[in-house]
């Protein structure tokens, strides 16, 4: 009995779930005729700030830094050398911005920052510092301040490489099943890789050639693709699918391989596309990724249509084969 090719069915999966997504998308109604206004002159200033630094006023921030130090008076007093009083804001604390100004005579940073906490105490501080004492205080602008540190991308990317490393290694040792070597017969585990691999080149991408566009992003995140610009929206629907093909490469895993050699497996798997997160993510930012992603695309969608794709199933026991012959499983022949 011949087997439906792996990839269509990976293809048919993908497209179903982006029109499931489609679907379920906000809907904006057009309305016509809408009456002219005219803006004031303040309100003029607050949108073409805001279309440069993305937020204003009542946009809320949370102190990720250890404390933030808030000035009670105004700064043109700090300024002009006056003797001013400050209190301290710390880790975790919720901000509000109050009001913003601009000081040209101010030689640090021209871009002024009014501030209220929970206790309703405000205060001011120079742009620069809050953008680096604070983040927006919405959860995937906590994890894109998270993985954006530079010390942390170091350290993860150290600890990845060690334990993939280690992994592979015992892997390798036990000839145990692996991704892109001695992989299992599905389609999706290397499909997985593919996808971090895109996803990270993106990411590296639109932080090289947009970084408004992800500077934005930052400001305003959605896990909507379909309200932000193309290139974030591809990102985010590299993401989405990273989901979906983890979950069918698990399920795969699970109905192939015992219990010990399949924790084994997904371990590896997992170290492979850690790898490959870093590896695709600092490489495209010197354009060395793109050359990359192409031979590493060739050489995965290859290894496994020669050595993994079964493109055959057991007429007995339904499991599947590379080739015809003896059913390795339970010995029935298959012609």
């Amino acid at each position: 009995m011949r087997k439906p090719l792996s990839l269509r069915n990976a293809f048919l999966f993908l497209m179903a779930t982006l029109l499931v997504m489609t679907l379920g998308s906000c809907y904006q109604h057009h309305h016509k005729n809408r009456p002219p206004f005219a803006f004031s002159e303040k309100q003029i200033d607050s949108l073409s700030f805001f279309s440069s630094h993305h937020y204003t006023n009542n946009y809320n921030f949370v102190v990720k830094a250890d404390s933030l130090v808030l000035l009670r008076s105004f700064p043109e007093e700090l300024i002009g050398g006056m003797q001013t009083d400050s209190f301290t804001v710390y880790r975790d604390a919720h901000l509000v911005v109050a009001d913003i100004r601009m000081l040209p005579n101010d030689s640090i940073d021209s871009v002024w920052v009014e501030l209220a906490n929970d206790t309703s105490a405000f205060g001011w501080t120079r742009e620069t510092k809050l953008l680096k004492s604070a983040m927006p205080d919405d959860p995937i602008s906590a994890f894109i301040s998270a993985f954006s540190n530079a010390h942390v991308i170091i350290f993860l990317g150290i600890i990845a490489l060690f334990s993939a490393c280690y992994l592979l290694w015992s892997i390798f040792k036990r000839k145990a099943r692996i991704v892109h070597f001695n992989d299992i017969t599905s389609f999706y585990p290397m499909l997985l890789c593919l996808d971090v691999a895109l996803s990270a080149t993106l990411y590296a991408s639109i932080q090289t050639f947009a970084p408004q566009m992800w500077q934005h992003f930052y400001f305003h995140p959605t896990l909507n693709p379909f309200s932000v610009p193309f290139a974030l929206g591809i990102f985010l629907v590299s993401v989405w699918a990273m989901l979906i093909i983890a979950l069918a490469a698990l399920d795969d895993v699970r109905r192939q391989l015992p219990v010990g050699e399949a924790v084994l497996y997904v371990g590896g798997l997992a170290a492979v596309c850690a790898v490959n997160y870093i590896v695709f993510s600092i490489t495209t930012l010197y354009y060395i990724g793109y050359v990359l992603l192409v031979c590493y695309t060739y050489y995965a969608v290859r290894h496994y249509y020669l050595h993994n794709r079964a493109r055959y199933v057991c007429g007995r026991c339904g499991a599947k084969l590379h080739e015809k012959g003896e059913c390795p499983h339970c010995g029935a022949m298959n012609e």
